[in-house]
Order: structure tokens, then C-alpha cells, then sequence
């Protein structure tokens, strides 16, 4: 496994957004491995953007946003689930982080069934709070490194093909910016 490089998310959070597309989600927990492929994603940056977390400036919640690249910004929402994000941002950009949308799940299928209660493959990672759950992904992942072997990590995965683009998902403003990624696999 060649885990993606701190460089690779000090580039603008746009086009690491595109980029992360299928690269590969990695959760070790103990000694299994659950993975899969990323499918979907969204960019939210700083100023520019309204319907980003660090709009308004820096908070306990997404300080994580606001420093080094490539760690996971991991957040409690609606009261009951929790979302991914990869802090990812060019030097032009105090904050800015990657939404991890979906996966197709690749490895460790039969623990993400578990975890997910459920027996449809189809609608087991295509989800931002579907794929927390199946991965155990909680706050205890918030600051983790991406960039390196830890429990919660990215690494190359498949060759893109065509990437389709659309408004992002479930927010009220900056909707007139399609960061909203995805590709089939």
C-alpha cells in the first residue's frame, strides 16, 4: 500500500477533491483492515465559501481545518453521525477540507455489514454517514494522520475515468458551486 503524500493536499481543495477520487479509504482497527474505493467527494474551502465550517472563522470544532494538511477532520452531525474529511488546501487558503462522500467498499465487507446492521451492499458505504459507520470512523479519528500508516489512512487506488460534477449535497448556501464529485467503478 503507497499511502498518498502531504503534498498531494497542498494543492487546492478543489482539485484535491477530483484527485481523491478513487484513491482508497483505509481503517485499521486492531488487526483487520476495512477499505474502499472513494466514489465521492466535496470540496469546502475557507472565505470563499459559505457552506464551509471554517466560514466564520476558527472554532474549537474545525481547528483541524486550519492546520496541516492531510489530517482527518472528522465531525458529529444531525445528533447522531459522524463525517470525514481530509483537511486539504493551497497556501492562497487558511482552511479547507475534502468531504469523503462514499466508497465501494473493497475490503473487510463482512465487518462493514456488521457494523452497518444491514445486508445490502449497495447501500452500505454510499453515504458520508453510512461509510463513518461501516468504517468505525468516530471522533477518536479526528487529527489523524492520512499521510502516514496510522488507524485512518489514504493510499492509491484506481485510475480515474470520467468525473462527473454537481452541486454539493444538503447545504443551504454556496450552492452555486458544483463541488460535488463522483465517478462510477
Amino acid at each position: 500500500m503507497k499511502v498518498v503524500p502531504r503534498s498531494f493536499y497542498a494543492r487546492n481543495t478543489v482539485n484535491v477533491a477530483k484527485d481523491l477520487l478513487g484513491k482508497t479509504l483505509v481503517r485499521k482497527i486492531g488487526n483487520k483492515i476495512i477499505s474502499g474505493t472513494i466514489t465521492e467527494t466535496e470540496a469546502y474551502r475557507y472565505k470563499d465559501d459559505p457552506a464551509s465550517h471554517a466560514f466564520r472563522g476558527l472554532t474549537e470544532r474545525n481547528k483541524v481545518m486550519f492546520g496541516e494538511v492531510g489530517k482527518a477532520y472528522v465531525y458529529f452531525t444531525y445528533g447522531m453521525h459522524y463525517c470525514v474529511n481530509a483537511v486539504a488546501r493551497s497556501k492562497t487558503y487558511d482552511a479547507g477540507a475534502v468531504l469523503i462522500r462514499s466508497i465501494k467498499p473493497d475490503q473487510g465487507i463482512n465487518e462493514m455489514v456488521k457494523n452497518r446492521k444491514i445486508d445490502s451492499i449497495a447501500n452500505l458505504t454510499n453515504g458520508p454517514a453510512k461509510l463513518t459507520q461501516a468504517m468505525q470512523i468516530t471522533k477518536m479519528q479526528y487529527g489523524e494522520d492520512l499521510a502516514k500508516l496510522s488507524s485512518l489512512f489514504i493510499t492509491e487506488g484506481v485510475k480515474t475515468k470520467k468525473i462527473l460534477s454537481s452541486p454539493r449535497i444538503g447545504i443551504k448556501n454556496g450552492i452555486d458551486k458544483l463541488w460535488n464529485f463522483k465517478i462510477e467503478i
